[in-house]
């Protein structure tokens, strides 16, 4: 049996956590001692480990709920499993897509300056006024045309040759 600290320690986890998750019910009550300390089992070393390894990999807390529910009923398909996982990926893609439509943005930004006087800094000048951005990062990706980072409007034409 494993104390919250080395269960802790064991999956790299702070132990408020593993309390937290105890209280959400992501980790099951743990057995106690007759002076109350919990006691942990290799069954909620894996269970932790399996959330910590979710949460690496972005899933929600939720998701994790999910399939923690499918993991505990073995004889299920795991076409469910698959579907959460693909709108993870869906997600992670869509991150990855505005990420880049950032590093775009910012290394124009910085290409565009000239290095001269603050009061003519491209950087500044962009940051204060937004129009002056190519994409809408705040939440979309894309810009005020409507089309994306590789320049595609909404309808997926291509502003070159289509």
């Amino acid at each position: 049996m494993l104390t919250i600290g080395t269960l802790a320690k064991r999956t790299g986890t702070k132990v408020q956590t593993i309390r937290y998750y105890e209280t959400i019910g992501l980790m099951p009550e743990p057995e106690r001692t007759e002076g109350g300390q919990r006691r942990y089992g290799q069954a909620d070393l894996d269970r932790l480990g399996f959330v910590r390894h979710g949460r690496q990999l972005g899933f929600s807390l939720e998701a994790i709920r999910e399939l923690l529910d499918l993991a505990d009923n073995p004889a299920q398909s795991c076409a469910d499993a698959d579907s959460i996982a693909q709108r993870q990926l869906k997600q992670v893609e869509d991150r990855i897509a505005r990420l880049q439509a950032l590093q775009i943005e910012l290394k124009r930004m910085i290409g565009d300056c000239g290095h001269h006087s603050v009061a003519q800094c491209r950087v500044l000048e962009v940051l204060r006024d937004h129009t002056e951005c190519l994409t809408d990062h705040d939440h979309t990706g894309r810009d005020h045309t409507g089309r994306d980072h590789t320049g595609r409007d909404p309808r997926g034409h291509d502003p070159i040759g289509s």
